[in-house]
């Protein structure tokens, strides 16, 4: 039985990663198969946080069915950019400090074949107790459902749990979670900043 009562949950594109241009090249690819082209600037400005079917449309891509057909070549593509992904050193020490007391849950609207992709690469797939993705949920961030889910399946109180997230959609989410939320700036594969902290604890 595992005697571990504190939680920690970590979202993956751009707090333990930096993923940016890997996601770029591969839904670039994508849409570039199904006629269309996304712009770098553009999508750099409007991917963050967002699902695809919203970024997408925003390049005039409005139709469900080319949205998810982009989606599903774009996760076949995915692996073949992974070389662009960088890892957030810090973070991945700072768990390695907390293990002993928390269990490590990953908390991703990534799909499940792209999260596992990039912790097999690098190597870290083990690192983690707790496995959610954008298929383990309905309501996708920013509905916090993804840390209420981990928080069940860890059997940890809000109060005694702690998410790790970079951008404003996923804090929101985490917040309204009741957990402790540590925010994740200027990340940059070399560093990051935990620069404000928000308390959804009463």
């Amino acid at each position: 039985m595992d005697k571990r009562k504190k939680l920690a949950v970590f979202d993956l594109d751009g707090t333990l990663f930096d993923t940016a241009e890997v996601n770029y090249r591969s839904y670039q690819a994508a849409a570039a198969e199904c006629g269309y082209q996304i712009s770098r600037e553009l999508f750099m400005q409007e991917f963050v946080g967002k699902n695809y079917k919203e970024f997408l449309a925003v390049f005039g891509i409005r139709e469900v069915e080319i949205q998810e057909r982009i989606h599903e070549i774009k996760k076949e593509r995915y692996d073949e950019f992974l070389y662009a992904a960088k890892k957030n050193e810090h973070l991945f020490s700072m768990i390695s400090c907390m293990k002993s007391e928390y269990v490590i849950a990953l908390a991703t609207t990534a799909s499940e074949r792209n999260a596992r992709e990039i912790l097999t690469k690098f190597g870290v797939e083990k690192v983690f107790d707790i496995f959610i993705t954008q298929e383990s949920v309905i309501k996708l961030k920013p509905d916090p459902e993804c840390y209420l889910l981990a928080m069940k399946k860890a059997d940890a109180l809000p109060k005694d749990t702690v998410i790790f997230e970079d951008s404003d959609t996923g804090a929101a989410a985490a917040a309204a979670s009741g957990a402790l939320v540590l925010r994740v700036e200027n990340f940059s594969g070399t560093g990051n900043i935990i620069e404000r902290v928000f308390s959804g604890n009463t």
